[in-house]
This record gives structure tokens, C-alpha cells and sequence, in this order.
């Protein structure tokens, strides 16, 4: 079973900014020493608690402390940056990791109204429309055609993948991209088998490569698995409230009692959807979810800030390699 794992740089009360994002780094290196393919960083602006603001800057750092280990960004948001941006950030990483770097590319704008005018953007609407033609500038700029050259040039050296959803699979077969999705495996596996059947070889990908995004904990025990994604189920569950994703704390913290009936149902909702248990529980849903789903590999995510915790359930999962 093939295995990756994404870091988006959540913060815990006790850490500094400087410490979390550090700590991405090394989490990476105990990924790569357990064995994991890929190590994935995420794009979030002005998020209260997620620092983790450059994809590209964190994941030269987390290349330049490992060795082997292939890094990616889960992922770049193409409506934050003009695609030429794009171009040249991947190129920077390509030519100083060769071999080495896997980029995602998403969609998401900025998180509040204030946020989106800070980046200069346009409205969500417009953003969503162009985001095909955006996308094919970019691929332009990577392999060369565009009559305006990026450098480093690129050759189409980065496997690339799309951060896609039901409604965007195509952008990724009709361009012969990567495909990363998310949420319900029933919607995962209508996106997937569309992506399958539709797609065409590239100068990125010779073959469909589909990567299903799990929120997955192991632990000891079932009930130790589910309190390591806790945290992060709750922190969501608070923001749709707040609209402010707080530092994460551990699951002893919380106070359960005074959540809302609605946010029940949400938190609920939201564990429905982890992968969590002891190891054999866990490699079982995921062998059930692979045969359901024709996956490729998994995205182990689930911003956990136990990190013994983490680190003792990436060890287990390690197993399944």
C-alpha cells in the first residue's frame, strides 16, 4: 500500500509560529525515516492558527532537511498567484531537487471577504470560471509552449495533480494531470472512475495516478485513534462558527458538553468520514476503501497535535508499506 502524508503547519497553544512551522520540518524527516513516499505541505492565507502561508517556500525547507523523501505541495491555490508565479516557484524546486518535488494545485480562494481583497482577487465566481484557462496558461509556461518562457524552465519535469472534487475531475484527465480528492467515498470514487475512463496521457503522467486524501489515525486502542483526530474535527466544527480555525488542543481539553446541538451533528459528521482503530482496523478500511475506490495511494492527513501520538500512529501505519 502506498502511502503519503500532508503537514498543513495547525498550531498548538504551546508552540511558537517559528516552532510549528519548524516542526513541519520535522515531521517530514520521521516520515521519510519511516519509509513514506511523499510528504505533503498545504496553502492557507490568513487563517488564524494555520501559519503555513507558502507552500512553495515550506517545501524547499522541508526538501533541503531530507534526503529522499519526494515533497509536495497539497496544495498551490492557482487563483492566489498569476500562473507565470507558478511556473517559476516549481521551476526553483525542480532545479534544486530533481526528481524530488510533486505539486498539487487547487482551486479554494481566500478564506474570508478580507482575506480575498488582500490578495487582490476577484470575485469567487469569476475566479471558479477561469480556472481551467488559468491552469493551461500554467501548464504552457511548464512545458515550454507559451511564448513567454518561465525559469528555470521546466520541460515538464513536476508530475503535477489537481485537488479535485465530482465537478473538476476533467480538468485533470482531459489535461492528463494527477488527481488528489477528498470527502465522501462515494463522491471520491464517481470522480475516480471519471477520471479513469477519460484519461489522456501526458507529458506529466503516461497513466491515470489517483491519491484519496483520508483523515487516518492508529493507535493502541480504537478509543486512543479517534482522540488524535479529535482535535482537528473540533477546531473545524468551532471555525464554522468563529471563523477562526484556533491552536489545537489536545482531546482531554476539550469541553464537549458546551457544543450546540448543530455542532454535534457536525462533529459527528465529520468523524464519520476518519479512517481511525488499531492497525488491523485501519488497514482494513483502507484494503476495503482501495478495492472501492481503485485508488493508487492515500494522503494520510488529520492535523494532530499529540505529536507522540502522531508520530506512534505514522509508525504504525508505516507497517502497511
Amino acid at each position: 500500500m502506498q502511502l503519503a502524508v500532508l503537514d498543513r503547519a495547525a498550531t498548538t497553544p504551546a508552540e511558537t509560529v517559528g516552532e510549528t512551522l519548524r516542526g513541519v520540518i520535522n515531521h517530514a524527516r520521521d516520515v521519510e525515516n519511516l519509509g513514506f513516499s511523499r510528504f505533503f505541505v498545504a496553502e492557507h492565507h490568513g487563517v488564524p492558527g494555520i501559519p503555513g502561508s507558502q507552500p512553495a517556500q515550506l517545501a524547499t525547507a522541508v526538501a533541503a532537511h531530507t534526503t529522499s523523501i519526494r515533497v509536495g505541495t497539497a496544495g498551490i491555490m492557482v487563483p492566489n498567484h498569476p500562473p507565470f508565479i507558478i511556473a517559476e516557484q516549481i521551476g526553483v524546486l525542480e532545479a534544486l531537487y530533481p526528481g524530488r518535488i510533486d505539486v498539487g494545485l487547487g482551486s479554494s480562494v481566500g478564506f474570508t471577504r478580507p482575506v480575498r481583497a488582500a490578495l487582490r482577487q476577484a470575485e469567487p465566481r469569476e475566479l471558479k470560471a477561469r480556472y481551467g484557462a488559468d491552469l493551461d496558461e500554467l501548464l504552457a509556461f511548464l512545458s515550454g509552449e507559451a511564448t513567454v518562457h518561465a525559469r528555470p524552465e521546466n520541460h515538464a519535469a513536476t508530475p503535477l495533480f489537481v485537488l479535485a472534487g465530482y465537478r473538476s475531475a476533467t480538468l485533470a484527465d482531459e489535461r492528463g494531470l494527477g488527481i488528489i480528492t477528498g470527502g465522501p467515498a462515494a463522491t471520491q470514487a464517481s470522480a475516480l472512475e471519471i477520471y479513469r475512463k477519460a484519461f489522456k496521457p501526458s507529458p506529466w503522467l503516461q497513466r491515470p495516478h489517483a491519491i484519496a486524501s483520508l483523515n487516518i489515525a492508529a493507535a493502541d486502542t480504537a478509543a486512543a485513534a479517534r482522540d488524535l483526530l479529535l482535535p482537528e474535527n473540533y477546531s473545524k466544527v468551532l471555525s464554522q462558527s468563529t471563523g477562526e480555525f484556533s491552536p489545537l488542543r489536545p482531546a482531554h481539553e476539550l469541553d464537549l458538553d458546551a457544543l450546540t446541538n448543530q455542532q454535534r451533528e457536525r462533529l459527528a459528521e465529520a468523524q464519520s468520514f476518519d479512517v481511525t482503530g488499531t492497525i488491523d482496523d485501519v488497514a482494513k478500511q483502507l484494503a476495503a476503501l482501495e478495492r472501492e475506490l481503485g485508488v493508487d495511494e492515500f494522503l494520510v492527513t488529520g492535523d494532530i497535535p499529540d505529536r507522540a501520538g502522531r508520530l506512534r500512529s505514522e509508525d504504525l501505519l508505516s507497517t502497511l508499506l
